[in-house]
């Protein structure tokens, strides 16, 4: 498989089993650098579990076996210590999830983890990460407050703030709008369109409407395997495949 220059992470021949259930079959794609990337597909066909491969996360699953090889920047990520490779590939989750603790604490607890104690330079990381998240404005007065306090749609925000805070180059969102509602969904596809570019951007969804309007490139999956990955307009408008037509028309999923 050809590799571009732009290419972040290139995945090739991946093979994930649940004991003897295959998850994932002969997987390979290239994520490009500094764009969007949606995984689009009915229920149960792979999207989570393929995202969650690109941080080693399924490797905290029992009798999980994995095949093939996935690089980041070049590097087989298994020739990489998994801690590195966490802080390089952040990752935001379906339901918003804050720490049970201060909107500061939540932001400054994986600094801290990461040996940064000067207090100036914690401030600049969580008003930085704050006003990259977008919530900075409407939490600059109440950062000592419970982040449990937050609405739903502003947890989520504290939520990439928190994966910002780490300096990732990656960032995984499985599902990260599912649980709002449209206006809290529409302030996270603005901000994902602002951390475009700085970030590579993989993104979950079942809302077809949204990895039109938010993703550069499409991955449409079927029962472990890729069907067609190709630019988003591509695949919205021209798809290769009768069952990426089909499913993208309403016809199954």
């Amino acid at each position: 498989m050809e590799i571009y220059n732009n290419t972040k992470i290139a995945v090739r021949n991946l093979d994930l089993y649940y004991g003897e259930k295959q998850a994932l079959k002969d997987v390979n794609m290239n994520i490009k650098e500094g764009k969007v990337t949606a995984l689009i597909g009915p229920s149960g066909c792979g999207k989570s579990t393929f995202i969650r491969t690109l941080n080693k996360m399924n490797d905290l699953i029992d009798n999980v076996k994995i095949y093939g090889e996935i690089d980041l920047d070049g590097e087989d990520i298994n020739k990489q210590n998994v801690i590195d490779l966490r802080t390089k590939v952040g990752m935001v989750f379906q339901k918003p999830n804050p720490f049970p603790m201060s909107i500061y604490d939540n932001i400054t607890y994986g600094p801290k983890i990461q040996g940064i104690k000067d207090k100036k330079e914690l401030d600049k990381i969580v008003e930085e990460s704050l006003k990259g998240a977008a919530i900075w404005d409407e939490v600059k007065d109440r950062l000592k407050s419970s982040a449990l306090g937050l609405s739903g749609g502003q947890q989520q925000r504290l939520c990439i703030a928190r994966a910002i805070a780490m300096k990732p180059e990656v960032i995984l969102m499985d599902e990260p709008t599912s649980a709002l509602d449209p206006i809290s969904t529409g302030k996270v596809e603005e901000l994902i369109e602002e951390l475009k570019g700085k970030y590579t951007i993989v993104i979950v969804t079942h809302n077809m409407q949204q990895a039109n309007r938010i993703s550069d490139d499409t991955a449409f999956f079927l029962n472990g395997e890729v069907v067609e990955f190709n630019d988003t307009r591509s695949i919205f408008e021209n798809p290769m495949d009768k069952r990426t037509e089909d499913y993208i028309n309403g016809r199954f999923g």
